[in-house]
């Protein structure tokens, strides 16, 4: 048999997180440790391994009902190759080490157990209650891999340079930064969105470190009233996007 599919066979590696191609993640396990992989991401696998739903405690329930943040995790366990995918997104192995990472849960595909996961919240500069973000704070030492829709741009933060990002496009950040949300609005209204550009929060990073943007913003979704006031003032946009 004949095919120019001959050119995407497996690759041969001896690293344990490796990308198959920019879209598909390779992870070779040896029994010793264990990987948590969002649940239904895996496309195949060889060897001996189990795929197991990975149990929340009641705390951590509760925390994802108050903040909408989490993850829905399946452990993955065994000697053998899994290779992890979703929807077609773009990939990306970061390490994670004493700096921490912080990253919204959407963009997180599998990470090692290792890891320790924290919920935190992104207050808005002015008070408001219910304007904030909560994100994952990641933590300790190992791997965790990125899902973004398209070819990402990474932007150094440093004490002369700080950064503006739209907090519909924003994936992750060095923990170690400070960071504002704000709303740009060109009125006292601090709900309007910024006239009729569509743009509405924004995350300013101040500090040492850097910040993961992807080229895209989540769309409304069909039948979301965009137009008059309801859309004016940004509600019901969004939805199902982690900035609500």
């Amino acid at each position: 048999m004949q095919s120019p599919l001959f050119a995407h066979t497996e690759q041969q590696t001896q690293e344990r997180w490796t990308l198959q191609n920019p879209q598909l993640l390779r992870i070779a396990l040896t029994g010793h440790e264990d990987v948590l992989a969002r649940k239904g991401a895996m496309v195949a696998y060889q060897g001996l391994m189990e795929f197991d739903g990975e149990y929340q405690s009641a705390g951590q329930r509760r925390s994802r009902r108050m903040t909408g943040e989490g993850l829905d995790l399946m452990r993955c366990t065994g000697q053998g190759t899994a290779f992890l995918a979703n929807l077609g997104q773009y990939l990306h192995i970061l390490d994670v080490d004493h700096e921490g990472l912080t990253v919204d849960s959407a963009y997180v595909l599998a990470l090692d157990s290792s890891l320790h996961t924290e919920v935190i919240a992104v207050d808005s500069q002015y008070g408001i209650s219910g304007s904030g973000k909560y994100q994952l704070n990641l933590t300790g030492n190992g791997k965790v891999a990125l899902m973004t829709s398209g070819t990402p741009l990474l932007l150094e933060v440093t004490g002369q340079n700080y950064v503006n990002v739209d907090s519909d496009a924003v994936v992750a950040w060095s923990t170690s930064l400070r960071v504002q949300m704000q709303s740009q609005t060109q009125s006292s209204g601090v709900f309007r969105r910024r006239g009729s550009t569509g743009e509405g929060w924004e995350l300013s990073f101040l500090g040492q470190g850097h910040v993961l943007v992807q080229p895209s913003e989540m769309l409304p979704p069909q039948n979301t009233d965009v137009a008059g006031p309801r859309g004016h003032y940004g509600v019901g946009q969004n939805q199902g996007n982690a900035w609500e």
